[in-house]
């Protein structure tokens, strides 16, 4: 088979965004092409690498004309590293495409056209806004283009961040990430050169050799972290001897974990955390509810936007304190429990069993709001009988996966018809298709756009859903 022919495009327009980070740009003899590194109001020379389902896919090669939202990153990873998409792409321009995003699949795919499409929610901070970070370690550093222009030798042996998109064996060794607050860089690279100072070995995920694997940092907004080792081996004397480096180093972090991956995959979720020494859960605090949260607990990574997104969930719910509340998808029961002082009782239901432990052990330190919760797939859980025993929601909170709610699940709520139902997604298409269904039974008055991950193209989307009279 022969090599795809690449394609040059000459004076491309950038008009707008797309999946995962690219824009879509159009060119003077009138092919659409996804184009990565444009900003919308650009012009640019465009080499397309491949075609695929009739649309060119591509790099910009040269910028002939800078939109006026275009800006200079202010990483110094950004042209290597996948974390940061939009850096380039000044904010105001960046929330305002994420708004128009939301628009357009509600108007398109819903068909909503008397729906109020809010002003989306800005995030309150653009950098250092998430309370979690995963880090892989590598053998094979991921080498720049500037490293290469340089000549000489190159030491490719030791990374410790983020994915190269696109190379699954190569990491992009990472001084600073803008994405969390300090001392996580200093944790990150103390850990990096004290692993290479002991001779330990990094993972070769080609090869499938190696000990280290992964580096979780997690943190509060009083400044206390979590931190998790997953590596390939459980080497007790190394494990002390580095957690003892950090606690003599870094005071800071008050919980010390690990995790034993001898699988070929990265996934931690289906691995056992085992609480190595310090605290066993860090405490994040929402409003007047706190939540402990351990290794694997799932939370909104950014904790002053996930606020501003559980009063708007408050708001559209409308609860006027007797409520019985079915919240689906729940995770720890996050939102649950931050709405439950002012409902009569919250269901909570979610596949993760490790979340619904975490759920009930939250729930049990706010007695003042009643709770339960319920492990298993939420399709299998809501049954007649379910509804029979705990009785029909006055509210349903769903916040699905980004694959949205399966359509069992959508029956059902055609079927028991509840007054109100909110629905917190985090992907607006999936969102958009699963309220034309439920548009048969539901007026949908309002949605609101909330930007959970400034620099990126992902966008929460909460809509407010009125049973029809």
């Amino acid at each position: 088979m022969g090599r795809r022919k690449k394609k040059p495009f000459s004076d491309v327009e950038i008009t707008g965004i797309a999946h995962k980070g690219k824009a879509v740009g159009r060119a003077p003899s009138g092919e659409v092409i996804f184009v990565e590194g444009g900003v919308p109001g650009d012009r640019a020379d465009v080499l397309g690498l491949r075609k695929k389902k009739g649309v060119w896919q591509g790099i910009v090669q040269e910028i002939t004309k800078p939109s006026s939202q275009r800006q200079e990153p202010f990483c110094q990873h950004f042209e290597d590293c996948g974390g940061c998409k939009w850096q380039h792409f000044a904010y105001a321009g960046q929330i305002e495409h994420k708004e128009k995003s939301v628009s357009d699949a509600m108007r398109r795919i819903a068909g909503l056209t008397d729906t109020e499409i809010r002003p989306i929610l800005p995030a309150p901070q653009t950098t250092a806004y998430r309370n979690k970070m995963e880090y892989s370690f590598s053998a094979k550093r991921w080498i720049t283009e500037a490293e290469i222009e340089q000549g000489g030798e190159i030491d490719g042996r030791y990374a410790l961040g983020l994915h190269r998109p696109g190379a699954f064996d190569k990491i992009v060794d990472l001084e600073k990430c803008w994405l969390q607050a300090e001392p996580g860089n200093a944790i990150r690279n103390a850990v990096k050169a004290f692993a290479i100072e002991q001779g330990w070995s990094f993972y070769d995920a080609r090869e499938q050799t190696g000990w280290l694997r992964a580096l979780v940092l997690r943190n509060n907004e009083e400044g206390q972290w979590m931190l998790t080792l997953v590596a390939s081996e459980r080497r007790a004397d190394d494990i002390d001897a580095l957690f003892s480096h950090l606690q003599a180093n870094f005071p800071a972090i008050i919980s010390y974990n690990f995790m034993l991956n001898a699988k070929k995959n990265d996934s931690l979720q289906d691995l056992e955390a085992e609480h190595w020494s310090g605290d066993e859960y860090l405490r994040i605090t929402l409003g007047e509810v706190s939540y402990d949260l351990g290794p694997k607990s799932f939370f909104q990574t950014n904790t002053r936007q996930a606020q501003n997104l559980y009063d708007l969930v408050i708001e559209f719910a409308d609860l006027q304190g007797h409520e019985n509340v079915y919240d689906l998808y729940c995770g720890i029961g996050s939102i649950g429990l931050y709405l439950a002082e002012q409902a009569g009782r919250v269901v909570g239901i979610d596949i993760v069993e490790e979340a619904i432990s975490d759920a009930k052990k939250n729930a049990a330190r706010h007695p003042d709001r009643p709770m339960e919760f319920f492990a298993g797939d939420v399709k299998d859980i809501l049954k007649p009988e379910f509804t029979e025993k705990y009785g029909a929601p006055d509210l349903v909170i769903t916040d699905p996966p980004r694959a949205g709610m399966h359509e069992d699940v959508i029956n059902y709520l055609l079927e028991v018809r509840p007054p109100r139902i909110v629905y917190v997604s985090c992907n607006p298409a999936t969102q958009a298709r699963d309220c034309a269904r439920l548009s048969e039974v539901y007026d949908i008055p309002v949605v609101q756009p909330v930007d959970m991950f400034p620099h990126t193209s992902h966008v929460e989307s909460i809509a407010r859903l009125n049973r029809k009279e």
